[in-house]
């Protein structure tokens, strides 16, 4: 397993991160150990969930279960700000729902302290101060070890962490965007803004939700039993230009002996600014299959051909 810096922290994570979306629900705290369990024993270190997953809760819930006696194993992420109940202030980012949010994902994860707590989107009611001064705080009281950010544009991540270096607080050190090789919306200035300052790019539904896998074929309705029959955000991908380059890169990827979701997951390792690709899983052969694909090292000339494809 290769491990990387994550963003500008001295903590290394496994190039194959734990999605923890399907914990809890699709995948019951059972299924949940059993396959945190064999990631874990492959050298993946690091995991991602958030306090909404699963229905409010259950995916931090089954997680604190099957992480017991092995947190010093584990590089922790999760998330605040989504609502979490019906009242005003059951959601949001403001100090007053961060410091609620924060004890109950550690009551529900069962430990001491969160590794990284992400902002899981911007909330432009909550002035940045308040947002930032109020993660100082968690960072300084040792409950939060780093903070990050997610769906954050560039100037939102850049305005919070200059205010922050203004006042000497935690600045974020990682962003967790929606980017993939359909998805590439971050390169006009995420990404350098990143490069700059030395920030962790944490993708997340690196394979589009299935779509990058091949699976789906142009003109046939989609196997049965999988995501493509009756998800939206699937079914966007469902145009005749991303079948084309699907068929493409599928070829290009076979033809050195690897599959299209192999290639999906090395084509983000190989782009700047990466420590991590969260990959959601539901059974643990999908575990081996990630840590498989992170094994290609996609060369220059090879990252070149595939975005000629992409760009094509």
């Amino acid at each position: 397993m290769e491990y990387r810096l994550l963003g500008r922290s001295g903590v290394r994570v496994s190039a194959i991160g734990l999605g923890g979306n399907q914990f809890g629900a699709k995948v019951d705290a059972a299924g949940t150990a059993r396959i945190v369990h064999h990631a874990l024993d492959l050298g993946v270190n690091f995991i991602d969930t958030a306090d909404v997953y699963s229905q409010r809760g259950r995916s931090e819930e089954a997680l604190g279960q099957a992480l017991q006696g092995r947190w010093d194993r584990v590089v922790l992420a999760t998330k605040y700000r989504s609502a979490m109940g019906e009242g005003p202030n059951d959601k949001g980012a403001s100090r007053y729902h961060m410091l609620r949010a924060v004890e109950g994902s550690l009551r529900r994860l069962q430990t001491d302290h969160i590794d990284l707590l992400q902002v899981h989107s911007w909330d432009g009611d909550t002035p940045i101060d308040e947002m930032m001064r109020g993660l100082d705080d968690l960072v300084r009281s040792g409950k939060v070890g780093y903070i990050g950010c997610s769906n954050f544009l560039a100037w939102q991540m850049c305005r919070a962490n200059d205010v922050a270096e203004r006042y000497g607080w935690a600045q974020f050190i990682t962003v967790q965007p929606h980017y993939h090789m359909l998805e590439r919306g971050i390169e006009r200035e995420l990404i350098s803004y990143c490069q700059m300052f030395h920030i962790g790019i944490l993708p997340y539904f690196p394979l589009a939700g299935g779509f990058l896998t091949g699976k789906y074929k142009e003109g046939e309705a989609p196997p049965p039993g999988t995501r493509g029959e009756s998800s939206p955000y699937v079914q966007r991908y469902f145009k005749p230009e991303n079948f084309a380059k699907v068929r493409q890169l599928t070829e290009w990827a076979e033809a050195r002996s690897h599959s299209m979701a192999e290639l999906a997951i090395a084509w983000l390792l190989g782009q700047p600014q990466i420590p991590s690709v969260i990959a959601g899983v539901t059974r643990v052969e999908q575990v081996d299959a990630n840590i498989k694909a992170a094994e290609w090292r996609l060369t220059g000339e090879e990252l070149a051909e595939v975005r000629k494809v992409l760009e094509g």
